[in-house]
């Protein structure tokens, strides 16, 4: 009994180790959001996927909620401070990319066969693309058209704003897979080594 739970209490602390290094890495990425979204963005999405691949589906979630509050607090774009509801929904956008990375990428990745494989690739574009529209859908189709008043400055941004939150999500979050396939073994066999 005790050998379990000493099992199970490695693999928390293991598991919080994890998520807090991803944590911190998407951390440190958001101080360049300002710079390149194309930076922050797949950083991002790469440390979603990692913490479900690695940590477990609870962790992705706990990333997933977590990472839009920092990003707001370190680097929020005019429109974030604008439109505070905007947070919820990217939590939301990204909690639907990591529940489609548990349910359809992590088997595709887990059977045994080599990581690029055609499963593991359809899963990743279906995930990236489940993100992209249900931000682009909410965000730039509803949200922002709803709650930008007609006479603010942001109204003549609103294409870009647009764009940010529909298809440059589903950009980064590819971006962000495309990361995880080249750093994905050697994780693997290093966490399979600690285990």
């Amino acid at each position: 009994m005790n050998e379990e739970k000493n099992n199970g209490n490695r693999q928390f602390v293991r598991e919080l180790a994890i998520s807090a290094i991803l944590l911190a890495i998407c951390i440190v990425s958001q101080f360049f959001k300002n710079l390149n979204v194309y930076i922050t963005g797949p950083i991002v999405n790469l440390c979603l996927v990692m913490a479900v691949m690695a940590a477990g589906l609870k962790w992705g979630l706990i990333l997933a909620v977590i990472t839009p509050v920092t990003a707001f607090f370190i680097a929020a774009s005019p429109v974030m401070q604008a439109v505070p509801g905007i947070l919820p929904l990217i939590m939301a956008g990204n909690i639907i990319l990591v529940l489609a990375t548990w349910k359809l990428f992590k088997p595709a990745v887990e059977n045994g066969t080599s990581i690029i494989n055609p499963g593991s690739i359809i899963a990743a574009a279906v995930s990236a693309i489940l993100k992209g529209a249900f931000m682009g859908l909410t965000i730039s189709r509803w949200l922002l058209p709803t709650f930008i008043p007609a006479e603010s400055p942001l109204r003549g941004k609103m294409a870009v704003f647009q764009m940010t939150f529909s298809v440059t999500q589903l950009i980064t979050a590819l971006i962000g897979f495309v990361y995880f396939f080249i750093i994905w073994i050697p994780v693997r066999s290093t966490l399979q080594k600690d285990s």
